[in-house]
């Protein structure tokens, strides 16, 4: 969302690079200036993070006066990457990475709760089905993941270690999400990996795979992980958010506005709503994988109570770097900001 939650070579390298680019130029992390904010997406087309876009296509952004740029990249790792190098003020992506990042010195926190289950679905292909029936069976297998130190690594690693599988007796594979993720799949590069919808709708439609673990709603978290697993957010830096409350809670504003919508709207609503190449798999499918995915998101933004306990329980199950540091939960969100947007 770092290969044992520690960053990559290449996501430090990525992240100076793009701090000696903002140095250069007008910073990102000033920002908020005019109403401008950029915010970077780990996957705009996947419908974990399909607020974002749908705010946008809404036009809810624009009502609280804010001038929104939404970037994408395909994994979270790289997009707290782009946040910690100050290239953009926001991300939409999974809470946990407040955690990560808290025990490495950088102070983050989720501002919008989106979503309270991860949305994330454990897939194996066709052809190992027979050797792969659950994570108990991931010992010697190569498993796809977004990016290394992503949350479907995390997450992964938790299924594995969970069922007696140590992290070092599978491989988890970057094969980013979509037609690469499917592509792998296919190829037998890996037996199985974790994605999300619409990847997961058309890995089932073409009948490469299927289900293993679901965790797409509620009730699929806590049978996977214990408990309801706060996921999709929009978290930012504290000082960012401290410095300029009036820009995050129009930012607020604007996503519980469309978290609302979305409770009262049928997929086939919001289908309509987002662009139309986002529906590879075509209108019927991404529709029925909105469906299977709306139950994950929450009403208002509020962050629910026992969630952040979970995630840290789920993180110190396999990462030696949480495992005996003290995390600060309360640091790594606030409601402040969708409490008063729901006033």
């Amino acid at each position: 969302m770092r290969s044992s939650a520690k960053f990559s070579a290449a996501a430090v390298a990525a992240a100076l690079a793009l701090t000696t680019l903002t140095a250069c130029g007008d910073s990102g992390a000033s920002g908020g200036k005019d109403g401008k904010v950029k915010i970077m997406v780990g996957g705009l087309d996947k419908v974990i993070y399909l607020p974002a876009m749908l705010t946008q296509r809404l036009g809810y952004f624009k009502e609280e006066g804010l001038d929104v740029q939404l970037l994408t990249e395909p994994a979270g790792v790289q997009a707290t990457t782009s946040l910690v190098a100050g290239d953009v003020q926001g991300v939409v992506g999974f809470y946990d990475h407040t955690l990560d990042l808290q025990v490495k010195g950088k102070q983050v926190e989720s501002v919008v709760q989106l979503a309270q289950a991860p949305g994330e679905v454990e897939v194996v292909s066709n052809k190992a089905a027979d050797e792969v029936k659950s994570p108990e069976d991931f010992k010697g297998k190569k498993l796809g993941v977004t990016g290394l130190g992503s949350s479907t690594d995390f997450l992964t690693k938790y299924l594995a270690v969970d069922s007696g599988v140590k992290t070092s007796e599978f491989t988890p594979v970057a094969v980013g999400a979509g037609q690469t993720f499917i592509s792998a799949l296919k190829q037998g590069s890996i037996q199985g990996g974790m994605t999300t919808d619409p990847t997961v709708a058309q890995i089932v439609e073409q009948k490469i795979g299927k289900v293993l673990v679901d965790m797409r709603t509620p009730e699929g978290s806590r049978k996977a992980l214990g408990g309801l697993y706060p996921s999709s957010s929009l978290y930012m830096n504290t000082d960012w958010v401290n410095g300029h409350k009036e820009t995050v809670q129009k930012l607020a504003n604007a996503f519980v506005k469309t978290l609302t919508w979305m409770s009262g709207h049928s997929a086939e609503d919001i289908a309509a709503k987002m662009p139309g190449d986002y529906a590879q798999g075509g209108a019927k499918l991404y529709t029925e994988s909105i469906k299977s995915t709306l139950p994950m998101f929450t009403k208002d933004g509020v962050m629910p109570a026992d969630g952040p306990a979970t995630v840290e329980r789920v993180l110190k199950a396999f990462n030696p770097n949480l495992k005996n540091a003290t995390v600060d939960l309360e640091k790594t969100y606030t409601t402040e900001f969708v409490k008063k947007a729901a006033r």
